[in-house]
């Protein structure tokens, strides 16, 4: 845009989406954690709470569902009992095997597992409903929002790190959360309930299947201790490949312009290397978890069945609840492995919601009121005033403001505009000029003193209405997916196609798009790649052409096109701004000649104004900076 549009960045995050890697037993490595992780799941568990009946579907669904799985070992277990009894029995001769009555048991068994698959179908189609719900509330709210963000909020942060809330945080936010609610039931519902049962078939044999847990738990530490510093590398250059690719592949022509090719390549190298030793270390060291946890979970078996044996041989459990005790075994850990993800997963939920809860909480730009002055008890920019059709006073009274308290940039600046006048705001780069129409159209507020549109304090204006009287056109060029056609009405979205053609012809474009393929209905591209820049700078100036503001605002607005358009659209311009109050902001000083007031701005303060002529009498700085210029293209020829 102009000298001002990057002022206050800062490097806050690159926002690139960034796949997380996965650690040990398939889970989330702990990554990022909330600062305050209870506060966090509060607010998010007031979010979920108008879900709170759909929410106690899936805990009884789930729960449910589980309870069915674990009863079904038992039920098999009669199953067994009955086959290995029958057998029993035909090899004594004394009667043989109830096919009917193992028939009747493995039905019931279909039943509760069928049951069981049809509560967990129920409860996960429930929860994905009410997780897509809040995802699409949290997308909704936070575009809502950015509407209502202050322009200082963006212009200290990165594009990425925006985009990144309503992207990455808030589908990490869905997809961890339906993930987490639900495991954490159905795991909990299982260690308790295969734990009843266990007890139910023998407290000896559960206290021997319960030895192994720490054992278990022991190795598993160990080997996330030694697997977590590798996949935190590995997460860590995953990221830095990402941006390298993304830099070089968005930057490619001036790669190719520098001859940086072979430099890229061994910058890319170095990193590609780390990372595929700290991904081989990682998934290596994890993936000794489940041969260790199979030979720990066989040496379990063993002493169940030796134990087990023992007492069947006794009289005390049957042989079919070995067999159902087995399985209880082989299932108990799993859950105790999951409850430990879940609590990775949740603070992966809590850090993505508490990113969310920050943008969301950001103060708003009509209730930023630091600087603001108050009407009749009221902040101002909550209802303000606002003539349906304004006359176009500009009056600046002793201006005094700075993007940040202690740094100010603008010190003392007042200036009367009269309606339909053209003022012309030149200076060397930094000097303020973009500045001031910032202030103008209240994106930030003056620190002290009052800038006046039609004798009313912009401050005392709803900040909407003030900008609907406003017509802009910037040295940065914005076009979105779309038709040319539908760009150039972006300017009024009531307009005709023939007030569109009309708009396009002052702009002296309509000549151009008509050479294009489609004309007025050729599709732009996603950042208008397809049409040059000073063919996408003649698109703007048609669209405001179009808008048909009582004040406009022109940041530099030709200087992308070649001279002769330039001198087509200084017409065109000319034109336009009759009966319009217009500020324009040059730096080539001839195309403001026939401006009512120049206004010449050095370091923050208005040094000289007037009309060309008087200005060029004084011979101050304005004469100065005016004979550079030409004394400079003179040189150059």
């Amino acid at each position: 845009m102009s000298e001002e549009k990057s002022r206050g960045r800062n490097a806050a995050g690159s926002g690139r989406a960034v796949r997380r890697p996965h650690g040990p037993h398939g889970g989330m490595m702990p990554g990022e954690k909330a600062k305050d992780f209870k506060g966090t799941f509060g607010k998010l568990l007031r979010y979920l709470g108008r879900y709170k009946i759909a929410l106690i579907v899936v805990m009884i669904f789930a729960a449910g569902s589980t309870v069915f799985t674990i009863i079904g070992p038992k039920v098999l277990a009669r199953a067994t009992t009955e086959l290995f009894n029958g057998m029993m029995a035909k090899f004594a001769g004394t009667g043989g095997i109830d096919f009917g009555r193992i028939g009747q048991i493995l039905l019931l068994l279909l039943g509760l597992y069928g049951l069981s698959a049809l509560l967990s179908f129920v409860q996960g189609l429930v929860m994905t409903e009410v997780s897509q719900k809040l995802c699409y509330r949290f997308r909704k709210e936070i575009s809502e929002k950015i509407n209502r963000m202050p322009m200082a909020y963006f212009e200290s942060r990165t594009v990425g790190e925006v985009l990144s809330r309503i992207t990455n945080d808030v589908d990490t936010l869905g997809q961890s959360l339906g993930q987490s609610i639900t495991t954490l039931i159905t795991s909990v519902a299982t260690i308790v309930g295969i734990l009843i049962m266990m007890l139910s078939i023998s407290p000896l044999m559960t206290l021997i299947a319960l030895v192994i847990l720490p054992v278990s738990g022991g190795l598993i530490g160990v080997v996330i201790k030694h697997s977590q510093k590798y996949f935190i590398d590995q997460q860590t250059y995953l990221g830095r490949i990402n941006g390298q690719i993304e830099e070089v592949y968005s930057g490619q022509n001036i790669v190719k312009a520098f001859n940086r090719e072979e430099a890229c390549l061994a910058e890319f190298g170095e990193t590609n290397r780390i990372l595929y030793q700290s991904a081989w270390k990682s998934q290596f060291i994890s993936g000794m978890m489940q041969p260790v946890m199979t030979f720990v979970g066989n040496l379990g078996y063993v002493a169940v069945a030796v134990s087990g044996s023992m007492l069947a041989v006794k009289g005390v459990i049957e042989v079919g609840e070995i067999q159902a005790f087995i399985q209880y075994v082989k299932n108990f850990t799993q859950p105790i492995i999951q409850v430990a993800q879940v609590s990775n997963m949740f603070q992966s939920t809590a850090a993505a919601a508490e990113r969310v809860f920050e943008f969301l909480e950001e103060p708003e730009e009509d209730v930023v009121v630091e600087n603001a002055v108050q009407t009749g008890g009221k902040h101002s920019g909550e209802e303000g005033c606002c003539p349906e059709k304004m006359q176009g006073a500009v009056t600046f009274e002793h201006v005094k403001f700075g993007y940040q308290q202690d740094k100010v940039i603008i010190h003392d600046f007042s200036c009367e505009v009269e309606p339909g006048q053209m003022v012309a705001i030149v200076g060397p780069t930094g000097a303020g000029k973009t500045t001031m129409v910032k202030l103008l159209m209240r994106f930030y507020d003056v620190n002290s003193g009052s800038i006046q549109v039609d004798g009313h304090d912009v401050r005392n204006f709803n900040r909407s209405q003030l900008r609907e009287n406003f017509g802009m056109v910037l040295q940065d060029t914005w076009l979105f997916h779309g038709t040319i056609m539908e760009n150039i009405r972006y300017g009024r979205l009531d307009a005709t196609d023939e007030e569109v053609i009309d708009a396009a012809k002052a702009a002296h474009v309509h000549r151009f798009i008509q050479t294009l393929p489609g004309g007025y209905r050729m599709e732009l591209s996603e950042d208008a790649s397809n049409v040059s820049q000073g063919q996408k700078q003649l698109l703007t100036i048609a669209r405001a052409i179009l808008a048909d503001n009582p004040i406009l605002i022109l940041d530099e607005a030709t200087s992308s096109v070649d001279t002769r358009t330039e001198i087509r659209i200084q017409k065109a311009m000319n034109n336009l701004m009759k009966g319009r109050t217009s500020f324009v902001i040059a730096h080539r000083l001839s195309t403001i000649r026939d401006a009512d007031v120049i206004l010449v701005m050095k370091d923050g303060d208005i040094v000289e104004q007037g009309s060309h002529d008087e200005l060029m009498a004084k011979g101050g700085f304005y004469a100065e900076l005016y004979n550079s210029q030409f004394e400079g293209q003179t040189a150059l020829k």
